[in-house]
């Protein structure tokens, strides 16, 4: 395989959010017939479709968007299949240790966490993606990880619709923001990456000054 992938979901009207999230709309503002020209309105959240996180996401101290280097958001990176789980499985240590070793020996690559969710993608059952646990999170910062994107919701679990986000905790975006990490959450298709070599990944995010985070376009450039 060679070539670039989109591994981005489509911003579309009615399209999934996180539980609380301000929902999406899209239409038309402008007209090219009644206006001279074609405009779309967006109405939508930071953490809209595919996104990222930055440390201020989860605490008012630490840095914002614009505050991150560029590099957090591309470089090479290193896959860990965990494809297989339980719905609402932990993702532990042990079975990030392949990829963890291989991020360790390339400085500066970003951590692609393919658990295989984008193929719940617009139903119920995509909430019940597998997450991360702190240690694993841990884990990654040891080997000098400081992105992490996955094909899901969230790293942490994700709640019941009417939970409030507050009682959750969010433990692995503790400790990966605490660490000025960045977090790519709802990437699309990551399974095409599995056995690719040479992966670069772009994850660039709208230019927000002092925001909590930004939708992306996520490529992959493989080969």
């Amino acid at each position: 395989m060679s070539g670039w992938l989109d591994l981005s979901v489509p911003v579309v009207t009615g399209m999934p959010v996180y539980p609380g999230d301000p929902e999406v709309t899209v239409g038309p503002a402008l007209s090219a017939q009644a206006d001279g020209v074609n405009v779309l309105a967006l109405h939508l959240g930071s953490q809209s479709g595919t996104h990222v996180d930055a440390p201020y996401h989860v605490d008012d101290a630490w840095p914002r968007l614009d505050e991150l280097p560029l590099d957090r958001f591309a470089g090479p990176a290193v896959v860990a299949d965990v494809r297989g789980l339980a719905p609402r499985s932990p993702i532990a240590p042990a079975q990030l240790a392949p990829a963890l070793d291989a991020l360790a020996a390339a400085p500066g690559a970003l951590l692609l966490l393919v658990t295989g969710w984008s193929a719940h993608w617009g139903t119920d059952a995509y909430l019940d993606h597998p997450w991360l646990t702190p240690e694993a999170a841990a884990g990654v910062l040891e080997a000098g990880g400081r992105t992490v994107a996955v094909d899901a919701l969230s790293v942490d679990p994700t709640p019941r619709p009417g939970d409030p986000h507050a009682d959750l905790g969010l433990p692995a975006h503790r400790v990966l923001c605490g660490a000025g990490g960045v977090i790519a959450e709802n990437l699309s298709g990551l399974d095409r990456l599995v056995d690719a070599e040479a992966i670069e990944v772009f994850l660039f995010p709208l230019r927000l000054p002092g925001a909590d985070g930004a939708p992306v376009r996520a490529v992959a450039r493989v080969g």
